[in-house]
């Protein structure tokens, strides 16, 4: 029996609050991988290898101004593919450590049930 147009509707609806919710499910229900970040980690070890290349120009060609412009140009590529690696980290689900609060509420807790669940 076909879906009136009301429920195709109504489908396309769910589907696209879906997505919007988790992502990562949809990516695993239709086969298709996320990688947000794979992009800007290409091109920060592109970077990065450049960097590279142009800081052993200025070695051989004794200018010490190409040098600090290659180290400039790694550093800008190592700095992109580690931010694009964050990225990636951000579908992965909180684990039990991850918790509200930070180190001070940890240690509280921590001496709250040292101190008072005797």
């Amino acid at each position: 029996m076909p879906l009136s147009e009301h429920e195709r509707k109504l489908l396309a609806q769910m589907e696209e609050a879906l997505s919007a919710d988790d992502p990562h499910l949809v990516s695993t229900l239709t086969g298709t991988r996320l990688y947000p970040g794979r992009n800007r980690v290409l091109l920060g070890v592109a970077l990065t290898v450049i960097g590279i290349a142009t800081i052993f120009a200025g070695l051989i060609s004794k200018t010490t101004p190409v040098g600090i412009l290659g180290f400039l140009i790694s550093l800008g590529g190592v700095t992109l593919a580690i931010s694009g690696l964050s990225g990636v980290g951000a579908l992965r689900p909180p684990t039990k450590r991850a918790r509200k609060g930070g180190l001070n509420t940890r240690l509280e807790d921590r001496w709250e049930r040292r101190n008072y669940d005797q």
